[in-house]
């Protein structure tokens, strides 16, 4: 009975080892890691497409904004020295353009719009776009599909992991109490 007694006990003291956590069956790092690698493919081709776009078109000088678009004046103000800021009010219109020059949204589609800087939905590019333009100014940017609408599209005519251009025209920046004073 003590011998009985005694492994009983032993077993029982075995057994009560602390709990082990459950380990995933499979890790995501590797799905993760794709993903960024077909991001970093995908964007060098869209690069490569901007590039071959600058090469063949010898009629306008490029610039590259620090955001990473492409871009060129069709009209420059060379007497305006403001661009928009945070909160100023802007008005203005744009279209986009496939890079195979199909249009997409053309100005009328689009309209005349009035955008508060930073405070309203416009996509990324164009977003960052309108603050290196002056008034009466209008330049046309090639954004690769990361600063375009990226790997959703816009539901309608934008497909997925689509580059475009956009002709931009700013008419007029109505400035902010706080720009005005800075």
């Amino acid at each position: 009975m003590r011998r009985l007694l005694f492994t009983v006990l032993a077993i029982a003291l075995v057994a009560c080892g602390g709990p082990e956590p459950r380990r995933p069956v499979q890790s995501k790092t590797s799905s993760i890691n794709a993903s960024i690698e077909r991001s970093k493919k995908l964007l060098a081709l869209e690069e490569r497409m901007i590039q071959q776009i600058i090469t063949s078109d010898s009629l306008h000088d490029y610039s590259h904004s620090s955001t990473g678009a492409w871009y060129y004046y069709t009209v420059k103000n060379n007497v305006a020295t403001y661009t928009p800021r945070p909160d100023d009010l802007v008005t203005l219109t744009y279209n986009v353009v496939g890079f195979n020059n199909d249009t997409l949204y053309s100005t009328n589609d689009i309209g005349v719009i009035n955008y508060k800087v930073d405070k309203q939905e416009l996509f990324p590019g164009l977003r960052n776009s309108i603050k290196l333009l002056k008034e009466k100014e209008t330049a046309t940017f090639l954004f690769p599909s990361s600063l375009a609408y990226g790997y959703h599209g816009d539901n309608n005519k934008i497909g997925v992991n689509v580059p475009i251009k956009a002709t931009v025209t700013l008419f007029h920046i109505e400035k902010q109490q706080d720009s005005i004073q800075n």
